[in-house]
Formats: structure tokens, sequence, C-alpha cells
């Protein structure tokens, strides 16, 4: 069999030590020969700089390395172009660390391709030569690849100021495509976040967004076919319904794909089933969004967006559905047409990895360190149908939260923060729990089905005007569960601010005709 590419992202590396490689050729072709500016929007470690190397080598006609692959007999490997190569990696801290690397980057392509700047301590001055100089010397138009273009803003999310420093010095450095664009034949970009052209692009109009077009649904990542062919001779004896279960479910709107470093490392760690990806980042944003706002965690199951919503991000208004969107917390379930014209996309968690991490993080921050004990107690309570216990495991989480976990905030005065700390832990203890939960009346505030049980709850601030099994009843939110032959629970859980816990546990035993 062939080596697995595990860490390596080079194509040339992987063609000549004949590691795999899942043909993505196809896909290049179709990108070249119709877009002169392209975006590309993935995840992390998704296979971006993979396929951008792919287009490095395909323009400097390095025909060997392609042989076997769909677009061997289709390019013309006689036509090679000078490739300007920017790939984001280094301190971005402070702007003139940022500068430093943007100076580094610029020295190492005028070594590669033999021209020198007239200015050095310019990036974006420098940056304008190396275009021109590159299109003099060859004689030929430039291709520009820029690898993961916002990340010096990305790594200062916690900092707003410093974000925007680093926006700023971005777009004075990507405007020279646009003041340049007679000597540049194509360019390709790949990031995380889309931002408004007006940000950070300064009027480059014809910079094509390609990453929910469903012909480049496939452009990163593997397919269920990817695995059930090129990679089955590496998962033999594995469970591909839980590998599914655990990794699949990215939708771009072409097929449903898998992360491929959570594929790589899983045949490497031996068949392990474990957090691979989610560990490899620190989403130390989300943390921050959720200390500054009062979200309602369990909603993030069923988001409703326009698509106007996921093709903006702006620092000064950041939103926590677009930056999980974006960053690959959540993906698309479902897109719909609306009748007036527009898209609309009901977003989900992707796969069992993001959803066991997100909410043992988000259960972290809500109520501090895990306690094993404690979910326990919740668990068999609601094996058992143990209501008074249900209510007792409940009241001890919420009298065990700090006190500094509502300093400096009012979340205590909002139903979606007790909302999202019992959804998160009853996530955390592996239960269906359906936030949300839509039925032909309205919808249910959080819904567990279990196998011989169905718990239905709603939440209520203290003093409402409706009790909340009351509001159960009068919707008749359990009729559309009568027929699953279980036993159905009407759970009412009023909440009181100063408290800080809940002031009312009430439940009814559901009559099942």
């Amino acid at each position: 069999m062939q080596k697995l590419p595990i860490g390596i992202q080079t194509f040339q590396k992987i063609r000549e030590g004949n590691y795999l490689y899942i043909d993505k050729t196809n896909l290049a072709l179709e990108v070249i020969e119709n877009y002169q500016y392209s975006f590309l929007s993935r995840p992390r470690r998704f296979g971006k700089s993979l396929f951008l190397d792919t287009l490095h080598n395909i323009f400097e006609g390095k025909k060997e390395l392609f042989e076997g692959l769909d677009i061997y007999e289709k390019w013309d490997w006689e036509d090679k172009y000078p490739v300007i190569k920017i790939d984001w990696a280094g301190d971005f801290k402070t702007l003139e660390s940022t500068q430093k690397v943007a100076i580094k980057i610029l020295e190492e392509n005028q070594e590669r391709l033999g021209i020198e700047c007239k200015v050095t301590d310019a990036p974006s001055d420098c940056f304008r030569d190396l275009i021109r100089k590159s299109y003099q010397k060859y004689k030929k138009p430039v291709v520009i690849l820029i690898d993961e273009y916002d990340k010096p803003i990305l790594d200062n999310l916690d900092n707003t100021e410093r974000a925007l420093e680093n926006r700023d010095f971005l777009r004075s450095f990507y405007v020279m495509m646009k003041a340049n664009d007679r000597y540049i034949k194509f360019a390709f970009l790949t990031g995380v976040t889309k931002f408004s052209k007006a940000s950070i692009f300064s009027g480059l109009n014809n910079l094509e967004d390609i990453s929910l077009r469903p012909s480049f649904g496939n452009i990163c990542g593997y397919t269920q076919k990817n695995i059930e062919n090129e990679f089955q001779k590496y998962l033999e004896g594995v469970d591909l319904a839980k590998l599914k279960e655990w990794y699949n479910g990215y939708y771009f709107l072409g097929d449903k794909v898998y992360n491929p470093f959570d594929i790589l490392q899983f045949i490497k760690n031996d068949f392990l089933f474990k957090n691979y990806w989610w560990e490899t980042g620190n989403p130390s944003f989300l943390i921050t969004l959720l200390k500054k706002r009062s979200y309602n965690i369990a909603n993030l199951e069923n988001i409703r967006v326009g698509e106007e919503i996921l093709n903006s991000f702006e620092i000064e208004k950041l939103k926590l559905e677009v930056l999980l969107f974006q960053s690959g917390y959540l993906t698309i379930k479902e897109q719909y047409e609306l009748p007036f014209g527009g898209i609309e996309y009901l977003l989900k968690v992707p796969n069992k990895e993001v959803q066991m991490s997100l909410n043992n993080l988000f259960l972290d921050y809500l109520v501090g360190e895990l306690d094993t004990r404690k979910k326990l107690s919740l668990y068999n309570a609601l094996i058992e149908v143990n209501l008074e216990d249900f209510r007792l495991s409940l009241e001890t989480i919420f009298a065990s939260i700090a006190y500094n976990n509502y300093v400096g905030n009012d979340i205590q005065i909002y139903e979606g923060y007790y909302a999202s700390v019992i959804y998160t832990y009853l996530s955390t203890l592996g239960l269906e729990v359906i936030a949300e939960d839509v039925t032909n009346m309205g919808r249910v505030d959080l819904t567990i089905i279990m196998d011989k049980v169905i718990y239905i709850l709603e939440f209520k601030m203290k003093r409402a005007k409706q009790s909340a099994v009351t509001q159960i009843k009068t919707k008749k939110y359990s009729q559309k569960y009568m027929q699953e032959g279980k036993d159905i629970y009407l759970v009412g859980i009023e909440f009181d601010e100063e408290k800080k816990n809940i002031s009312l546990f009430e439940w009814e035993k559901e009559k099942v005709i």
C-alpha cells in the first residue's frame, strides 16, 4: 500500500514519495479555466494548503508529477508562469511583527524567482515590484497564490485593536493586485473567514468566492466514495458507520465530506476514536464571545441564516454563528430557496467529534471543571425516570457554579443561559437531545429521547405569565411523539435570577393514547 501523507502538505513530496493522493486536479483545472481571481473558504486543516500547492506545481509545468492524474492530458505543460506564493505563518501580535513576516515572505519569493525589489522595508511596495519585475523577467503574467490570507487577523480576535491594525495592513497589501491587474494571469486565495470586499480587498470586484458553489463542494476533504475505495485497505475491520458518525458531515453543497486530518490521524492511531481535529486548534474566540454576550448554546443546533450572513465577517461586529460556520464548528444542514428570492441555510454541528468537543468546551466555561459524579447522578435519574433526583441533580449543578462566572455580566437574567447549561450537560452524557424541537404548534425548548421514555422540557424565568407545563400542554408539544410507544413526561422548569438556580420544578406524565 502507498504511504499515508500524514502532516504533508507539499504536492511534490506526496507524488515523488509515492504517498496516497486523492485526485483533485479536475477541480484545479476548472478553477484555472473559469476564474482569474478566486477565493476559497474552508476550516483549518482541511486540505487548502495542499490544493494551493497543487496549483503551484501546475503553473510551473511540473508534468512528471501529474502522470496518471485527471489533468495530465488536459494541460499544456510547456505553458509555464512565474508564481508568487504567500503563506502567512509567523507572529502577528504586533503590526511590526506582521510587517516583518510579510517582508520575509517576499524575500523568499525574490530568491526563488531571481528578482530583487527596489524597496525592501515596505511590504506593499515590494509586493508591487515583485509582480511587475516577474512579468518583465519571464515575459509572462504572474500567478499569485495566497494561503490563509486572514491569519494575521484571526490570531488576534481577542484583541480588536490589534486585529484592526492587521486588517488595515492587509488591505494596503492586497490592493496591489488590483493596481497591477494587467500583469496578473491568475490569483487564488484561501482562508477561513469571508470578509466583505469593502472591508479588506479594496475594490477587487472581480474576486469570485467559490466556497459554496456546488461544483466545488468537494474541492477539499474526503468523500464517502474515497473512504470506501482509496482508503478501503487502510480501514479493514473499521466500523464505517461509526467512522461516518464521528468524522463525516461537513457539507459545502457538494457531497458530505470528512476532514482529511481526522481520517489520517485515525488510521495512524490504530483506529482510536478521539477528537483529532479539535485538539489541533484553540477556539478561545468562542469563549471570548460567550463572555461578552448572552447566547443560548442549545440554539446552535438549528440556526437559520441568510446567505448575506455567511458571506460577511466584520471584526467590530463578530457574530457567533458566522464564526462557528466559517471555522468549521457548524456546517450546512439544508439550503432553501426563498419565494421572494435569495437563499436561506439551516446550520448544524457536523459530527460527533465536534459535538462532544463543543459541549465540553461550553460546559467548562458555563459550569467549571467537570464532575463525573454529578454527570452520573443526572444520567441515572433520567434512566430510572426519577424526576425528583433529576431536579436535585440540576439544582446541585447550578449551585456549584462559581460566583465569578457572573461577575462582569448579567447572564443570570437570561433564560438562554440556564437552558445552555442543561443542554450542554445532557449532551456530554451521550444522550439524544433536541434543542428547539419543532412541532406544528411551535418549538419545544428541549426534548430528551431515550430508549423507553421521552422528556419534553420547557424553560421560563420566574414570574412568567404562563407556567412551563401549561405551555407544553396548551401547545400540544407531545403529539409528535405519541406513536413512539414510549412514556412521555412533561417537565417545566422556572429559574430565579437572584438565586441563580431553579425556583420551580413541575412535571406530569402524559397520557399516551
